[in-house]
């Protein structure tokens, strides 16, 4: 006669608390998804030395297409980290700078980019490993 549609299983038990001590969990989560992603690391990177221009950040940091670019810097911008200041000239100059908060940020940062660079070859070697042992 066919499947019946109507609900069976309705006896659930009732989701647990959550637990208080971990409230801030989420947010936190959101914002190391930010300073986590990769185009953010090398934004905040590049600007620890000072403020850029938008063409100038687009050639330091190679392989980031204008869009996402675009993305990463109004992502910081909303987060407080970078500011954005536009001069009234013709055509008008845009330039994008840490703020305080984003200055904080930039040596952990930085950390994280040398250790990265430091041990890029050991990391690639060890994919490689992996690779071969799991390919067969």
């Amino acid at each position: 006669m066919g499947t019946s549609l109507k609900p069976t299983h309705t006896a659930l038990p009732a989701a647990p608390m959550p637990d208080p001590n971990h409230a801030d969990c989420r947010g936190v989560a959101s914002v190391l998804s930010r300073v986590g992603d990769k185009w953010s690391v090398f934004v905040i990177m590049m600007l620890s030395d000072g403020p850029r221009r938008f063409n100038e950040l687009k050639r330091m940091i190679n392989g980031i297409s204008q869009r996402m670019l675009t993305l990463t810097l109004r992502g910081l911008e909303r987060d407080g980290l970078v500011t954005r200041t536009i001069f009234p000239t013709i055509p008008p100059r845009v330039d994008y700078e840490l703020t305080d908060l984003g200055r904080g940020l930039s040596q952990p940062v930085e950390a994280l980019g040398k250790w990265a660079m430091e041990h890029l070859a050991q990391i690639e070697a060890a994919r490689t490993r992996f690779d071969q042992r799991n390919d067969s």
